[in-house]
């Protein structure tokens, strides 16, 4: 097509999805929905699995889009959606049907809270991604709030220890993970932590003690790991309060927009 002006032709870019990151998407959602199977039935030690499963998946299909330039604004949104059945729906359903079923309506309300604080988180995410410093995450990130529920389960289930004994004990992590998702606590998020630059020898050597030591008793050692996670980001914000350092995560770093004002809004009682 050429106009009047110009004699050249006018290309245009077809327009298409990325096969190889949201192939990794893709999986991470099946591993969620391989966990609600599972769990429907009665396999609760695969169903946890499957949600780790999509949790390394997940980590993954961001790193490799940025790292084959194949970003796109329809592999967010799946990326999104993905989570929110693998980390929202389906560890709500699992809790539900593993313990929280006995407890009648309470049982449900802490399942619905916790899917209903994944949605928020992730919607919240999505919408703050410009102003947010990306050494945190605002609240905690719902793979990890997956990783606490999901691997207590695990850990349980293991130990032969059935549901229903501990109804009380799930409502209660099932409520703290989904709530503090939506908190404006700060988790350190890995970010600035480059793949591509050298580190020492000893680096990799810690990295291979790490997984040796996951691989002596993986259900344990994954939630208590997690565990440590949860708590670490109300240590920072503990931390920063004593130091009188802003607590919220808006435009903390100097390489992120400036929103001023932000700060002291969020920090408001």
């Amino acid at each position: 097509m050429t106009d009047g002006n110009d004699t050249k032709p006018i290309t245009r870019r077809s327009k298409g999805i990325y096969i190889l990151p949201n192939m990794i998407t893709l999986a991470a959602l099946f591993g969620g929905f391989y966990a609600i199977v599972m769990s429907m039935n009665g396999r609760y030690d695969l169903a946890t699995v499957g949600i780790f499963a999509a949790m390394v998946l997940d980590s993954l299909d961001g790193r490799v889009a940025r790292l084959t330039n194949t970003q796109s604004a329809f592999g967010e949104q799946m990326d999104s959606l993905s989570d929110m059945v693998s980390f929202g729906a389906a560890p709500a359903l699992i809790a539900y049907e593993w313990s929280l079923s006995g407890l009648g309506r309470w049982g449900w309300i802490a399942a619905f809270v916790y899917c209903a604080c994944a949605a928020l988180r992730l919607a919240r995410f999505n919408v703050n991604t410009t102003v947010v410093d990306k050494r945190f995450f605002q609240g905690l990130p719902s793979p990890a709030a997956a990783a606490l529920v999901a691997g207590f389960i695990w850990l349980m289930t293991e130990a032969g220890v059935q549901g229903p004994d501990l109804s009380w004990w799930v409502f209660g992590l099932t409520l703290f993970s989904g709530l503090t998702m939506v908190t404006n606590v700060p988790f350190y998020s890995f970010k600035d932590v480059h793949m591509r630059k050298s580190v020492p020898f000893a680096v990799i050597v810690l990295i291979a003690l790490i997984i040796a030591i996951i691989n002596i008793d993986p259900p344990t050692v994954l939630f208590g790991l997690f565990v440590i996670y949860g708590l670490s980001g109300y240590a920072v914000y503990v931390w920063r309060k004593a130091k009188g350092k802003p607590t919220s995560v808006i435009s903390t770093s100097t390489d992120e927009p400036d929103e001023r004002g932000l700060h002291d809004q969020n920090d408001a009682p």
